[in-house]
């Protein structure tokens, strides 16, 4: 499914941050992963954070989000679902949320570039790879 314009980044930006946000609390209600379960905690609520910046970015620009449309920019390359958290295994979890942070900053990355003729958009969107970014390097201490 194509990502056409301003509405649609943002709105998909929702949808990874709550699915990540929805996997980590799962992975932290998993026994298995008790031992990292106060980093999940922490990812869950930070996804739940991104949730509200993106919706407020979208808010704050509305008026802009009407001109500006998109090109090349799909859905698919960024879609990843990560079932069964509740049962995996530690390394599978530590796994799956590295490939879930990684799909993050690849997303906003690239999504930041396609909306650069927004540059507060730009720079929300930039912002929340960087988090991701940092998650990323958390897990990969692990």
């Amino acid at each position: 499914m194509p990502l056409e314009n301003f509405g649609s980044v943002l709105n998909f930006a929702e949808e990874l941050e709550t699915q990540d946000q929805e996997f980590y609390e799962a992975v932290a209600a998993n026994p298995a992963c008790r031992d990292h379960k106060q980093l999940f905690e922490q990812f869950a609520a930070n996804a739940k954070k991104n949730v509200k910046t993106a919706q407020r970015t979208r808010r704050e620009n509305v008026t802009e989000m009407i001109l500006e449309p998109i090109k090349d920019f799909v859905r698919a390359p960024y879609c990843e679902v990560c079932q069964a958290a509740p049962s995996m295994t530690v390394e599978d979890a530590l796994a799956s949320a590295i490939r879930l942070e990684d799909r993050a900053v690849r997303y906003y990355t690239d999504a930041a570039a396609k909306i650069k003729a927004l540059p507060e958009v730009a720079r929300a969107l930039k912002l929340l790879g960087k988090k991701h970014n940092g998650h990323r390097e958390k897990l990969a201490v692990l």
